[in-house]
């Protein structure tokens, strides 16, 4: 297949630095490594792009500020290193792109920025807002603060997640390696470079199993559902080594870098079904039966005749999964009763709704413009 890359309508871009690409092999900062990344970023400024970093690291900065030769394996003492390294790591940052003249700035984030409309719509204005000041935003996930529950947990997903916050045309994902493979490289002498991926697809996804970086927290798994969450709101997405020589820069001509995913084949999710299906975290389950699953597949709101059980703890207004009785997950929505009240309703007509809450206010637990539908995948 002939390369198709769409480089000449490309503006805006994300750029995410992996931990390999910032750090000496024994997991230190390397600040020659920052200095070259930042050079082939402010030549793309020069040229016209807007560009915004999101950078891994802040654990590796706090072991060489404490001089630490391994990483602690308690979650506090984690923690504490990303607070100390950010500050660090921000300092490096801050003095090297000072030295082609710019700005840049911190901004700090968890899932909980992505769940919620207003907290989302925030971060959106505050990353134009940096972006009109002609400052680089340079992001990373808060790990000084984040849990479990409201953790991204790797910032190759991180970034992709930004894509429609400041509607990037293009995501680099900056690695050890130098893009995806038909098989593991280290493994498999034979193993094939993938320069364009029209669209991602189960052969695509079983390319990625098994590929990790010994500093990183994702290996190429998490770089395939990064592509994915991109490619599905039609933007671009690219690996690229960093340690070759001017990869950035060769995204941009005939060099063809990396691996190129492409945006513009299949289907694309509209903005508040994207936001559904990948920047919300669910607070609960809602198990129907097989006739309210055929309906919902035929963009049928959800009515409480259909539900069978709930599971969880949720508020109106909250996103929920949609179960089947198998236990695959086939939606996800925004509910319009509590957890409490469904538990009642349930597997009543809608009509009766009045009569066993105190309050009615709609016929629909989950309305059809609310939903996004799934492939049906189990849940655990």
């Amino acid at each position: 297949m002939s390369i198709m890359r769409e480089i000449k309508n490309i503006k805006k871009v994300i750029i995410k630095i992996g931990s390999s690409s910032l750090c000496h092999a024994n997991g230190y900062i390397d600040q020659q490594k920052i200095l070259y990344l930042v050079m082939q970023i402010a030549q793309l400024i020069e040229q016209g792009m807007t560009v915004v970093v999101v950078s891994s690291g802040a654990i590796s900065a706090g072991m060489g500020a404490m001089k630490l030769e391994k990483k602690p394996e308690t979650l506090p003492q984690k923690q504490a290193l990303a607070a100390i390294g950010q500050a660090q790591l921000m300092q490096i940052y801050e003095e090297i792109f000072q030295l082609f003249h710019l700005k840049c700035a911190q901004v700090l984030v968890n899932h909980d920025d992505f769940d919620h409309r207003q907290r989302l719509l925030n971060l959106s204005h505050t990353m134009n807002a940096l972006i009109d000041y002609g400052v680089i935003p340079i992001v990373n996930e808060n790990d000084a603060l984040a849990v479990d529950e409201i953790k991204v947990g790797d910032n190759d997903t991180l970034s992709a997640l930004l894509v429609p916050v400041i509607d990037a045309d293009l995501l680099i994902l900056v690695s050890d390696i130098d893009g995806l493979y038909t098989d593991n490289p280290h493994h498999n002498p034979q193993a094939q470079l993938l320069k364009y991926v029209e669209q991602i697809d189960e052969e695509i996804e079983n390319m990625a199993s098994g590929s990790t970086s010994k500093l990183g927290t994702g290996g190429m798994a998490t770089k395939i559902k990064a592509a994915k969450i991109v490619n599905d709101y039609g933007k671009h997405m690219v690996i690229v080594n960093g340690q070759k020589k001017e990869s950035l820069l060769h995204i941009f001509d005939e060099c063809e870098e990396g691996t190129w995913f492409n945006g513009k084949t299949g289907k694309h999710l509209n903005a508040k079904a994207h936001w559904l299906t990948y920047r919300t975290q669910s607070k609960g389950e809602i198990i129907v039966d097989d006739g309210a699953c055929q309906a919902l597949r035929h963009h049928k709101s959800l009515l409480p005749s259909g539900i069978s059980d709930v599971h969880g703890q949720f508020l109106a207004g909250q996103v929920v999964d949609v179960m089947n009785q198998q236990g695959q997950r086939i939606a996800k929505g925004i509910v319009q009763y509590t957890s409490f009240e469904i538990a009642l309703i349930k597997g009543h007509h809608s009509q009766d709704i009045k009569n066993i809450l105190e309050s009615y206010d709609y016929d629909e637990v989950i309305h059809a413009d609310n939903m996004v539908i799934l492939g049906g995948e189990s849940h655990e």
